[in-house]
């Protein structure tokens, strides 16, 4: 399973958007990951070099902390539980941790 151009940028603009509701910043996504900046950055950005697996931790992540937070993440419309569900096929998805520190305000 492998994104197109637009589906890649579709899937960047999701994972920003809930960055930013989540109100974490790259660095807790990295420690909380346990990734390196640049391997954050690049996931973040769904960049090419980025991992599909990595990609799915932290839209799991963002997801899972904006809900803990008892609101709703901005629409998953590339990265959907369906997607995750085909994904899951393709890719060893894991289930990523908690954040431990709490978000930037």
């Amino acid at each position: 399973m492998s994104l197109n151009r637009e589906q890649t940028a579709r899937a960047g603009r999701e994972i920003a958007a809930n960055l930013a509701l989540a109100g974490l910043s790259p660095e807790t996504i990295a420690q909380t990951l346990e990734f390196s900046p640049r391997r954050a950055a690049e996931t973040l950005r769904v960049g090419p070099a980025a991992d599909p697996v990595d990609v799915w931790a932290v839209r799991d992540l963002l997801d899972a902390t904006i809900r803990g937070a008892g609101a709703e993440p901005a629409p998953w419309e590339v990265l959907t539980d369906k997607a995750r569900v085909a994904a899951a096929q393709w890719f060893a998805l894991r289930t990523p941790p908690t954040v431990t520190e709490a978000p930037a305000a």
